[in-house]
């Protein structure tokens, strides 16, 4: 059974670690070395209350995990916030993500944000088609804004509205 749960530091060698493959193999974050233990550190305890980190397991493994972190620094955006959902390599196709997805929005709900940016790299079309499952629209596209495995990468930014 896959249970949905706010992470807590122990999953932070499970966290890197599919990172750490997203990395290395897709284009899902653009990013280009692989993070320490300790850089992930950082990323992790910029999470938790406002900007929940949250985790699916199963039988005690962490299989994905999504979070929300600020948009902007900038006060007028401190009801805006990005999301992010990473799935274990061997978990992918499973649903998980609309899983992670289901609660992180419920979250954001809950902490009163306006409206969830999602950050996708052209050809992702999974991540597409789960953030239209749940609402999300094209809000516009950056060309050529990134340079990974030899060949320059598009983003196309997906906008949900979730409060008044």
């Amino acid at each position: 059974m896959i249970t949905i749960r706010d992470a807590v530091i122990e999953d932070l060698p499970a966290l890197l670690e599919i990172y750490n493959y997203a990395i290395e193999n897709l284009t899902a974050t653009f990013d280009l070395q692989q993070q320490t233990l300790e850089e992930r550190k950082n990323w992790f305890d910029s999470h938790g209350g406002k900007y929940p980190l949250i985790i699916a397991e199963e039988d005690g493994n962490v299989i994905g995990y999504s979070s929300l972190s600020p948009y902007n620094k900038k006060s007028a955006y401190s009801t805006t916030v990005e999301i992010s959902i990473y799935i274990a390599p061997n978990q992918q196709g499973k649903g998980i993500g609309s899983k992670l997805m289901t609660e992180i929005l419920s979250l954001a709900s809950q902490l009163n944000y306006h409206a969830i940016i999602a950050g996708i790299t052209g050809g992702n079309e999974v991540s597409v088609q789960l953030h239209k499952k749940f609402g999300f629209k094209l809000a516009g596209s950056l060309k050529e804004v990134g340079f990974k495995f030899g060949e320059w990468q598009d983003v196309h930014y997906y906008q949900l509205i979730v409060g008044k």
